[in-house]
């Protein structure tokens, strides 16, 4: 039962992050991507400083200013930047395609940067899913604006911050991290909105997005974290690439999006080349276990 109950929070946590992307793209219609930004930041940051106050966390200043952290934080802007740019200049769908290469990305650079094996299977998912993602965008095609390279410096943001998640501190709390994380993004934010030149929109046609935006967000974080307590990681996390279709389907209906057939084809690439590595991963990680578990 509990297995089922964390399936379901885990589909609930990527349809109410499927809505923070729709919410996003429509504030940016409304206002400039800075003012998103800065009001993502500080929203996110809110309300994880309140589940830090339930929580009994105490936000010490030695654990904001770690390197690890603050290493985290300057991905972490990287990351918003590339999203909320990319998401107010592409199409959703397409987006949405592109953010799911990130847990191969993650793969990559484990690999890379933290010397984890990865044998050649894996290597040629990984090869498939940027396959996959250069169908999406086509970067030699007429379609192309260039605005989706924002959304590849978003992969790679993110993908960076898992990685340097990875080796954050066990005694610093994920609350606590998250909450200086998205602090991080509003500076970025302000940067871009003096850049731009753009002024601040205060119309409710355009705060009521924003607020949305930050209170779907904050609502998907707690179902994932929740589902990721209720049951073991290999049975809820290939549910988050119900993502894809949540977001996909999102375009469709908000915006009157029409992906081409390249893009089906080239996010179903994706998808297969993401549960592939998943699936792997976890088979590989039950052997060592079971070895671990010989030797002793």
């Amino acid at each position: 039962m509990d297995t089922l109950r964390a399936i379901g929070m885990m589909v609930l946590g990527m349809a109410l992050l499927a809505l923070s992307d729709a919410f996003i793209k429509l504030s940016t219609l409304q206002a400039p991507a800075g003012q998103v930004m800065i009001a993502l930041g500080l929203g996110g940051c809110l309300v994880f400083l309140i589940l830090a106050r339930l929580k009994r966390m105490p936000l010490r200043r030695a654990d904001a200013l770690h390197p690890k952290v603050l290493l985290r934080n300057v991905f972490e802007m990287i990351g918003g930047l590339g999203m909320i740019v990319g998401l107010s200049h592409i199409p959703l769908s397409v987006m949405a395609a592109i953010m799911q290469t990130a847990p191969l990305a993650v793969t990559l650079g484990a690999a890379l940067f933290l010397g984890e094996t990865v044998g050649w299977r894996r290597w040629s998912a990984i090869a498939v899913g940027l396959v996959g993602m250069l169908m999406v965008i086509r970067p030699f095609g007429a379609a192309f604006s260039g605005w989706e390279i924002f959304a590849v410096v978003g992969v790679i943001g993110l993908a960076a911050r898992d990685l340097v998640t990875r080796t954050l501190p066990v005694a610093i709390p994920s609350v606590v991290v998250s909450a200086w994380g998205m602090a991080s993004i509003a500076p970025v934010g302000l940067v871009l909105l003096l850049v731009s030149g753009e002024a601040p929109v205060f119309a409710p046609s355009a705060l009521v997005p924003i607020l949305a935006a930050v209170a779907v967000t904050a609502g998907g974080y707690l179902a994932v974290t929740t589902a990721m307590r209720l049951a073991e990681v290999a049975a809820v996390s290939p549910f988050r690439y119900t993502r894809l279709i949540f977001t996909a389907s999102l375009g469709m209906l908000i915006f009157g999006e029409r992906p081409d057939g390249w893009t089906y084809a080239g996010a179903a690439l994706i998808l297969c080349a993401g549960l592939y590595t998943f699936v792997r991963e976890h088979r590989l990680a039950r052997a060592k276990e079971r070895d671990v578990n010989r030797g002793l």
